[in-house]
């Protein structure tokens, strides 16, 4: 290889590296309903939503549509309750 093709790529491959490094990386979300219990009492209630509660509907937003479909979730999920926690916790509830 000529010196300067063998710099060209180098440097391309340095820059395909740099642009790797920088790319985000999204954690992996465990879909587990029993992350949620910190929201039980706003679920079944009209209790306000703790700040914890709120932190796992945001951790668990990507489940809640598997937690829709589930028989023994739904009728939780699907709740006018659940609703009202997800707004209140600024979340926005799943069209699935």
């Amino acid at each position: 290889m000529k010196k300067g093709s063998c710099a060209s790529l180098l440097c391309a491959l340095v820059v395909v590296l740099v642009v790797l490094a920088e790319a985000p990386v999204s954690e992996a979300v465990t879909c587990n309903p029993l992350e949620l219990s910190a929201c039980q009492g706003s679920f079944t209630s009209s209790q306000p939503p703790a700040a914890g509660c709120c932190t796992k509907l945001r951790e668990q937003q990507p489940c809640f549509c598997g937690y829709k479909k589930n028989p023994s979730l739904g009728q939780y999920v699907n709740s006018p309750n659940a609703r009202r926690v997800a707004s209140a916790c600024g979340v926005s509830y799943p069209s699935c």
